[in-house]
């Protein structure tokens, strides 16, 4: 079960999972990132310092974003994955099409 939040600071749309994303939780994150979209923001962060778990649903959703994201030139980094998380992403290769960094100050300077 995952609780989504989501904050806005300097033009910047942080969205926060708070747990875990699962087949059934990841379609939440499909929905806050649209919604930023939809919003017009053209930077995202995802704060995932309070995601314990992702599964290969929930890497989908960003997946699913790469090109879109590109053609609309909308910036979304990640960070602050513990090491289970950060894993998963690695292991799948996610790590190298995605922006995943560890502060909040480093997420801030890539987009």
């Amino acid at each position: 079960m995952v609780q989504i939040k989501r904050i806005q600071e300097d033009g910047t749309d942080i969205i926060i999972p708070i747990g875990e994303i699962d087949a059934s939780s990841s379609i939440e994150l499909d929905l806050t990132i649209a919604k930023s979209v939809g919003e017009g923001f053209t930077k995202i962060l995802i704060d995932c310092s309070t995601l314990e778990y992702i599964s290969s649903a929930g890497l989908g959703v960003f997946m699913s974003y790469i090109e879109e994201f590109s053609d609309k030139s909308i910036k979304m980094v990640l960070f602050g994955m513990n090491d289970k998380v950060l894993n998963t992403f690695e292991i799948l290769g996610l790590s190298e099409l995605l922006t995943i960094v560890k502060t909040k100050d480093e997420a801030k300077q890539k987009v």
